[in-house]
């Protein structure tokens, strides 16, 4: 994630506040995200690169352990993991989750011992990053998830979460629906990737084509290319064309 870094500092559970108004200053401003048109957070970025867990999935073995978010009122408010946890990711997601009107920040969060899952953030009355729901931790260190998108999938007025449970070993696309302030699995399927070991980006991503949302993914085997529909509580998907590179994945999020 990080290729170079001068200090490694050992971190403990804090939410803080602070002044710094500059996400260009962090350990990992490539992972700035945007969205002005959804009220409350407005921006989100990952700092603090420690190499406290060592799984090198994503190219080496620094990974952030600070998550910051700025609003149209307050400069920053940041979250520190503490010593167990690293947001094992690429970048932080934007989305109202929970239809409340504002949006919330969803991450990959891993554990020393306990492997992957989705962790989602929201913006306190009090102004500081709170856990708002996760998924299950996979259960193992250096097991991985790697997210699709997030969308209404079913079209059942919820937002839905889509990754594919270790792209390396499981290859299993789940989908989790964010209801009664928990995430619900609503769909499982194996046979799908977006991720090689290594890489620091993830392949693939969602689509809306003729009112439907399909997760593009790879197959399996990196041979074909997957458009993947969740209709009547069912993973059902369609070959669209051969793998050929990272670029054949981009091009087929473009609609036919």
């Amino acid at each position: 994630m990080l290729k170079t870094i001068t200090c490694l500092c050992l971190l403990t559970t804090a939410i803080q506040a602070s002044a710094n108004c500059n996400p260009a200053n962090s350990d990992f401003p490539e992972s700035l995200v945007s969205t002005p048109n959804i009220t409350g957070i407005q921006t989100a970025w990952y700092d603090g690169a420690t190499d406290r867990y060592s799984h090198g999935v994503l190219g080496d073995a620094i990974e952030p352990s600070i998550l910051s978010i700025s609003t149209s009122t307050s400069c920053e408010t940041s979250i520190t993991l503490d010593a167990q946890h690293v947001f094992e990711d690429i970048a932080p997601r934007l989305a109202d989750i929970d239809n409340n009107g504002t949006a919330e920040v969803i991450t990959v969060r891993s554990h020393q011992n306990k492997g992957a899952q989705v962790a989602i953030y929201a913006l306190s009355t009090e102004n500081t990053l709170e856990l708002l729901a996760t998924t299950p931790y996979i259960g193992t260190a250096n097991r991985w998830l790697a997210p699709v998108g997030i969308a209404d999938f079913n079209n059942d007025g919820l937002t839905d979460i889509a990754f594919v449970d270790r792209p390396h070993l499981a290859k299993k696309l789940r989908v989790w629906s964010y209801k009664d302030s928990e995430l619900k699995e609503i769909a499982s399927k194996g046979g799908y990737s977006n991720h090689r070991i290594g890489e620091d980006f993830i392949s693939g991503g969602i689509r809306q084509c003729n009112g439907t949302t399909e997760m593009i993914t790879a197959d399996a085997y990196w041979q074909r290319i997957l458009s993947t529909k969740l209709i009547n509580g069912k993973l059902l998907s369609e070959d669209i064309g051969i793998f050929n590179d990272t670029a054949s994945l981009t091009a087929a999020l473009q609609c036919p």
